[in-house]
């Protein structure tokens, strides 16, 4: 076995590098429907934390920048109101592990 094979997903993740755009490349179209979705799953299925919900601003921050440019928080968005780009050329994340 590999020693690559034997790091954790968290010390795999932190040798990734991100290369943050000026430009946000995801946010949420029309954040008042966040208010309706009872189970927020954005702020649960991101691996790296994009989405956190604050109860006291009643709305979801989208840290852009942690983007791990997988897709799931667009596949379990019940209303589907997350729009994402793609980060320009050379920009966003780059993965050292596949």
């Amino acid at each position: 076995m590999s020693p690559e094979s034997k790091k954790t997903i968290e010390e795999k993740l932190y040798a990734n590098e991100t290369r943050v755009d000026k430009t946000p490349h995801l946010e949420i179209a029309d954040p008042s429907v966040c208010l309706e979705c009872a189970a927020k799953p954005c702020t649960t299925v991101c691996p790296a934390r994009t989405y956190t919900w604050s109860e006291e601003g009643q709305k979801i921050s989208v840290s852009y920048e942690n983007c791990l440019e997988c897709g799931g928080c667009r596949a379990v968005c019940p209303r589907s109101v997350i729009a994402w780009r793609n980060p320009m050329g050379g920009m966003g994340i780059c993965y050292r592990y596949g």
